[in-house]
């Protein structure tokens, strides 16, 4: 067992970090972890911190291998926002925390999981770290490609490129590590397109499975006008109910520890300006996590349906290719036998400009309401 056993099939990226560990002249300060969603890029950038830090170069069982990929490690720090970016403050942060020494192994690893997601004035704070490296600091970023990333940190970093892993590798993953029955973790793995991450929760999770089959059912019903629009509120409200379901217990624990924590009484119906204002931002801080957890599940739902109208373009020119949504085969082929082959590129399109409208900051209703209108059926 070693550091690498969660990283398959990354085999050209891992033997890249394997020689960095084991040679000096190969390890520099800063690397660029890319790759496509659920690629992996955050698990091999905490296997290469544990191997960094391991005596063995990563045995995978040592106290420093198990703590540094539990990312408890005292000498390795991840961010992963929550937010819809990381401010320049959390920047500044970071800049101060790789000044330090490390505390008891041979390097200091800061992980920026979403390293997409600097604002301008962040990722030019954190520059000035990455031009003048501080020995015995590592770092590493995690963006889906290079050109998510500003040109003068991806230019001062090295770059490791990780590609989808096969939906054998996947599914063979969910089996030894999560203990899920092949079958299932099989079916997980074609739907989630080898999104590893995704793919987990399609397999421990009946309610994904049930909203992913809605929204994959809901391709072969969008017909009239109203129906399209009916579709599009649908997908915000399902996306919407998934957010308030996973964030409305967990706001509320925060705030009731915040107010312990500045001896504040929860029961009463107004608080001093000091406490007043802790409050609203920590509720300023859970709405952009809010925020950004609706666009990632309407973000799924949209790759969803990408993946219909894939398998229907598949089945129309007789590509020969697996299909991702072979449990829903029917739906493929209704969605099939009445759109051409132009049609389903239109279609595509139209979940793609959809997309990237959102990621745009467009109002979800109104970028779903035009691409729902793009995805009619003929009579």
């Amino acid at each position: 067992m070693t550091v690498w056993r969660d990283v398959i099939g990354q085999e050209k990226a891992v033997a890249t970090l394997e020689r960095a560990v084991r040679d000096p002249a190969s390890m520099t300060h800063a690397w660029l972890f890319t790759g496509p969603p659920g690629s992996g890029r955050s698990v091999a950038a905490r296997a290469f911190a544990a191997a960094l830090l391991c005596p063995q170069g990563g045995c995978g069982e040592c106290r420093e291998c198990r703590t540094a990929l539990d990312a408890t490690h005292a000498d390795v720090d991840v961010i992963a926002t929550e937010g819809l970016s990381i401010k320049v403050e959390q920047a500044r942060d970071l800049v101060a925390l790789a000044a330090h020494r490390p505390s008891v192994g041979r390097f200091r690893v800061i992980i920026v999981e979403d390293a997409d997601r600097l604002t301008e004035r962040a990722a030019d704070a954190l520059l000035k770290a990455l031009e003048e490296p501080v020995p015995r600091t590592v770092w590493m970023l995690c963006a889906p490609s290079v050109e998510d990333v500003i040109i003068t940190i991806r230019s001062r970093s090295r770059h490791v490129r990780l590609r989808t892993p096969s939906v054998e590798a996947v599914a063979d993953l969910l089996v030894r590590r999560d203990g899920v029955d092949h079958p299932m973790a099989l079916y997980a793995a074609r739907a989630a397109q080898s999104h590893v991450g995704l793919a987990r929760r399609l397999a421990r999770d009946e309610h994904a499975r049930i909203r992913r089959h809605d929204v994959v059912a809901m391709t072969a019903r969008i017909v009239t006008v109203g129906e399209a629009v009916g579709a599009a509120a649908d997908l915000v409200t399902i996306a919407q109910e998934e957010s308030a379901a996973a964030s409305g217990e967990r706001d509320a624990t925060e705030k009731a520890r915040l107010l312990e924590i500045l001896g504040a009484d929860p029961s009463s119906r107004t608080q001093p300006p000091h406490i007043r204002s802790q409050v609203s931002a920590l509720e300023k801080e859970q709405k952009a996590r809010a925020t950004r957890f609706t666009r990632d599940v309407l973000d799924r739902s949209l790759v969803d349906l990408l993946s219909v109208y894939r398998d229907a373009l598949v089945l129309r020119t007789g590509a020969g290719s697996a299909l991702v949504n072979e449990d829903s085969r029917q739906v493929v082929t209704r969605v099939a036998e009445v759109l051409t082959a132009e049609q389903l590129l239109l279609a595509m399109d139209a979940v793609g400009t959809a997309r990237e409208r959102i990621d745009a900051n467009v109002a979800p209703l109104l970028a779903l309401e035009a691409m729902a209108l793009g995805l009619r059926l003929p009579r």
